[in-house]
């Protein structure tokens, strides 16, 4: 098998593809109609849809840019990259960043098992037509083995797209990202023939000017646009190691976030249009927001609750789910194979021949996501704990470049071919990242104290308690403090299969 350092993507277009394949997860069709929703005022949603793009251009594609150049730069996984740009004493730091996204890859494998299993459904049995009818189908669900072996179904062909590396990697998402567009688009243009979509659509992108004076609605865009992109969890980074010189950083980094929030938005069209044409005739608005906020057990409410229901009162409604719930099913896996690709390659930086790394990732990976296949509470936790250390990872992927020198990293990725990088870039990773990471972390961990859990904030069994979070994290920093020293000797000196 060739050499990972020697390994490369085909072509810009299979490097887009890929990307674009991190970028574009659940997060897009799953969680940002619900937060769109649950953040917009008595008019519309347009006020968070604004600020929802700001961030775009202040958090996501500054770190995106960063998360590319890193890769290019460094040809390693995430910690040979941090020893490597940032010095051998911060392995610790790439470590970390790599753990989050491959703890959070334990559970999203379970969400990905959750999307096989409602693809079969739609395929095989009769839609619900009532609350309680698509209720004890998700309780049935839960309470029998079809989730663990779902869980399983998701690791294994996650393991298969990534066991010969960039080729096979490429092969997989040639397949999943172009064809989850296209159903997307199909869904898109249903939802706006129905009748009565057009008031959903005028919701979604009507602003309420007023609610920009709210802090909560400008931290919630960073959090949801940190989650639509994927920027700082270092997965755009192991993927960014095999990417081309000329294949250029910085338009290749605009692109990929702008195609993924544009598939945020065509998701949110789809899922208003439907939700407002459906419902509009039986209720008001205010009732068909609140059906929409509501999140249910462990966030499945509008999708894996209220959808069904929906796509079951249309025409072509069983069609329409097998697609909806087949895009959500390709979404999660493509995204997915890019967590696995950052734990296996951490693993064959440390030495590992990459079929025994990608064999030991998918079966830790199945083993650790089992409480969360069958605890809701657990996968809660684990959402929450691991959700919020993004915005350390973010932090971090920031003081690399910090460390390594922005100004000099970004006369360094400068190619003809590429667009060319204003030095604005450089104080937005030198102040304004950091300055987003540290408000939003403490907004969250002063938000779990004083809402999600005030009279037991000090407890760390508590799911949604600051310390659950505090204490996961050191655990987690003390082991890698620890090993930094031979995980820096490891990545530095292993650099083949």
């Amino acid at each position: 098998m060739q050499n990972a350092t020697e390994q490369r993507f085909s072509s810009r277009w299979a490097l887009l593809l890929s990307v674009l394949g991190i970028a574009v997860g659940t997060g897009n069709i799953w969680r940002f109609p619900r937060i769109a929703a649950q953040n917009g005022g008595d008019d519309g949603a347009g006020a968070f849809l604004f600020a929802w793009l700001i961030f775009l251009l202040i958090w996501s594609i500054p770190l995106i840019i960063a998360e590319y150049a890193l890769g290019q730069r460094g040809r390693m996984g995430i910690v040979g990259t941090f020893a490597k740009m940032a010095g051998e004493r911060f392995a610790w730091m790439g470590a970390f960043v790599g753990f989050v996204a491959t703890a959070i890859m334990f559970y999203y494998a379970v969400v990905a098992g959750w999307c096989f299993y409602y693809t079969t459904e739609s395929l095989f049995a009769g839609l619900p037509l009532t609350t309680e009818s698509a209720m004890a189908t998700w309780d049935g669900f839960q309470a029998s083995g079809w989730p663990l072996v779902f869980h399983a179904s998701a690791m294994i062909l996650g393991a298969l797209a990534c066991w010969q590396g960039v080729r096979s990697i490429e092969r997989a998402n040639r397949i999943l990202v172009p064809t989850l567009l296209v159903i997307v688009v199909i869904a898109v243009v249903r939802a706006l023939t129905l009748p009565g979509s057009g008031a959903g659509l005028a919701y979604l992108f009507t602003p309420e000017w007023s609610q920009l004076s709210q802090p909560k609605l400008w931290l919630e865009a960073l959090t949801q646009n940190a989650w639509d992109t994927g920027a700082g969890w270092g997965l755009i980074l192991t993927y960014a190691a095999y990417m081309k010189k000329e294949h250029g950083v910085v338009r290749n980094a605009f692109l990929t976030g702008i195609g993924n929030n544009m598939v945020s938005l065509l998701a949110a069209t789809m899922i208003f249009g439907t939700v407002f044409a459906v419902l509009g005739a039986e209720m008001s608005r205010g009732e068909i927001l609140d059906v929409m906020k509501s999140s249910g057990p462990a966030s499945t409410g509008l999708t894996f609750i209220w959808m069904p229901q929906l796509f079951a009162q249309m025409a072509f409604g069983k069609v329409l789910a097998v697609l909806f719930f087949l895009a959500l099913s390709f979404a999660a896996l493509s995204s997915l194979i890019s967590m696995i690709e950052l734990a296996s390659r951490a693993l064959v930086d440390f030495g590992l021949p990459r079929t025994r790394a990608v064999a030991t990732v998918a079966g830790v990976g199945f083993v650790l996501g089992v409480p969360s296949a069958l605890n809701l509470n657990f996968f809660a936790n684990q959402d929450f704990v691991w959700g919020v250390a993004l915005m350390i990872s973010g932090a971090f992927v920031a003081f690399a470049v910090i460390r390594h020198g922005a100004a000099r990293l970004r006369n360094e990725l400068a190619t003809p071919e590429d667009w060319r990088l204003h030095s604005v870039w450089d104080g937005m990773i030198r102040y304004l990242i950091p300055l987003e990471a540290v408000v939003l972390l403490v907004w969250w961990l002063g938000l779990a104290a004083t809402v999600y859990a005030p009279d037991t904030w000090y407890n760390p069994l508590d799911p949604f308690s600051p310390m659950t979070c505090l204490v996961q994290w050191a655990i987690a920093l003390a082991c890698f403090i620890a090993l930094n020293r031979w995980m820096a000797r490891r990545t530095l000196g292993v650099n083949s299969e």
